[in-house]
């Protein structure tokens, strides 16, 4: 492993890290109200997959120098199944059984990835059968918030879609991107760079609708401000007139 991408591989689990726990303000605000409001699983779901995806892929039983990748897919992975399990505890009924039906969904996928790779397969096949299941999920997972994103141009808010998950996953897309460029990986450069580009996207809808969203906001302020000012007025009228 030369020091360069030793060193992307290090900045990869930083902003990782970091992605991971940008969802906790999003968790802590379901279990103030008590209620999932707008929020989807999907995304978190999809993560506890692609972190188990990795981490078996980076275990020196598939790959080789990759050891980077599977300790904070490891980390990712419990810190994703605590926000998958807020889901679950304040979800609608209808909605938690979907929920639970991912969660199993989510779960065959890694043990059956694990059992073929290591009982159907030879060891030569292993990286590429592991390698083309991480690398889908993955794509998946970054692709996941295009359902946010669509919300965040129909209503014109970016409620839904926090800006601190968006930056990192811009971040850990591009350094994810970078590190398996250096390493000739397409199973880690490819789905990256497509996340790299997604959080571009995301990045640039919450500059465009924050904006709107803050004149809007001021506008009705403005308005609010307006109202009153008539009503002043006319409270004014009315105590003249008499």
């Amino acid at each position: 492993m030369t020091t360069m991408h030793f060193l992307m591989g290090v900045c990869g689990n930083l902003t990782s890290m970091f992605l991971f726990l940008a969802p906790s303000a999003t968790a802590k605000r379901i279990i103030k109200s008590k209620s999932v409001e707008q929020f989807s699983c999907m995304p978190y779901a999809m993560t506890v997959l692609n972190c188990l995806l990795y981490t078996w892929y980076g275990l020196p039983l598939v790959t080789k120098n990759n050891v980077l990748i599977s300790t904070v897919n490891g980390t990712g992975a419990m810190l994703e199944f605590i926000y998958v399990l807020v889901f679950i505890i304040y979800a609608p009924k209808k909605e938690k059984a979907r929920i639970l039906g991912l969660l199993a969904f989510v779960l065959s996928v890694i043990t059956s990835v694990a059992l073929v790779s290591v009982f159907a397969v030879p060891a030569k096949c292993r990286k590429l059968l592991c390698g083309l299941a991480a690398a889908i999920v993955c794509t998946i997972m970054y692709a996941s918030p295009l359902s946010v994103m669509r919300l965040v141009i129909k209503t014109k808010s970016v409620e839904y879609m926090p800006f601190c998950l968006s930056l990192f996953v811009f971040m850990s897309g591009t350094s994810w991107f970078i590190y398996g460029f250096i390493g000739a990986d397409p199973f880690v450069f490819v789905p990256n760079g497509l996340g790299c580009l997604l959080g571009m996207v995301q990045l640039v809808l919450y500059a465009i609708y924050r904006e709107k969203g803050m004149k809007s906001k001021k506008a009705v302020e403005d308005g609010s401000i307006i109202e009153m000012d008539l009503e002043r007025a006319d409270q004014k009228k009315q105590q003249d007139s008499t």
